[in-house]
């Protein structure tokens, strides 16, 4: 275990200005692609613009010849910044360690689009899939932040309208809770280097716009029924405000007799993941998430 890489990305984040300020969206986008877009993302892959049900995205392939199935991919970004761009080291990544093709998808963004717009983009992508003749048991939903709550509600969306559910989610530090009454919002702020309530607030607001999130769409880790749900791996830090949406939401999982693997690493940030070869946990991480994806897929 890394204690000295792990204390480094700390200290590296903290050197950021801290503090909450709001700025107007497309400066927090600019912001937020200029972070992500600094990740290295490898070279092994072969990435090609496409489109599902509309909607942009990129098609992430493997050199070598691809195995059967498909990553279906939601980036992160509070429902109101990113792109398959900025998620693409972990696009990338998953795809490298798989050989399995990705498609992330450009989804719309609050505050333009808030809820559900969303959910509605996901759902429509992999009806698009469905409908071309892929397998639902050939396709994983994968997604971090933001995206990873998209991989649930999507499903919960699918399920409402009598779509086949995927064969898995993989979820990365997922957002499950807009009421945002999880235990670690108040006890990781200060420990969180990326997120803090009032920020959370703020952002959570656009996509809202006003609706209650007290609603299996907008707070799953309270109120979904997960009956049904396919197999689910969720993969967070303890250094997260977020970490009791998936403690939470796993429970519901258990309760609701689904398979689901909560993976919890010590002492890393939101998204860790993305800090591939700087921090080992992040490499490891990715390692049982593709190993996850690659069991589920193999049953198909």
């Amino acid at each position: 275990m890394s204690g000295e890489q792990r204390r480094a990305v700390d200290e590296m984040l903290r050197r950021a200005p801290q503090g909450f300020e709001p700025m107007p969206v497309e400066q927090m986008r600019l912001g937020f692609a200029a972070m992500m877009n600094a990740f290295p993302v490898p070279d092994e892959v072969v990435q090609t613009p496409t489109a599902l049900a509309g909607r942009p995205a990129i098609l992430v392939e493997p050199e070598a010849t691809a195995r059967p199935g498909t990553i279906l991919y939601f980036h992160g970004g509070s429902f109101a910044l990113g792109s398959p761009r900025t998620a693409m080291v972990l696009t990338a990544n998953l795809v490298l360690r798989t050989g399995v093709r990705a498609i992330s998808l450009d989804y719309r963004l609050a505050p333009e689009h808030p809820f559900p717009a969303a959910i509605e983009d996901c759902l429509a992508a992999y009806r698009s899939l469905l409908d071309a003749g892929v397998d639902p048991a050939s396709v994983v939903f994968a997604g971090d932040s933001a995206g990873g709550g998209l991989t649930v509600t999507a499903c919960l969306a699918a399920r409402e309208a009598g779509v086949p559910m995927p064969a898995g989610i993989v979820a990365f530090s997922p957002g499950l809770d807009h009421t945002r009454s999880g235990s670690t919002m108040m006890t990781k702020e200060g420990i969180d280097p990326f997120f803090t309530r009032e920020s959370m607030r703020h952002t959570g607001a656009m996509y809202l716009a006003g609706q209650d999130p007290d609603q299996p769409l907008l707070a799953p880790a309270v109120h979904a029924d997960l009956a049904g749900f396919p197999p689910i791996l969720l993969q967070v830090g303890t250094n997260e405000v977020l970490l009791d949406d998936a403690v939470r939401f796993a429970e519901r999982a258990r309760d609701a007799n689904t398979d689901v693997i909560l993976d919890i690493t010590a002492d890393v940030p939101h998204v860790f993941q993305a800090f591939t070869g700087t921090l080992d946990e992040a490499d490891q991480a990715l390692d049982r998430a593709a190993l996850f994806i690659n069991q589920h897929l193999a049953r198909c």
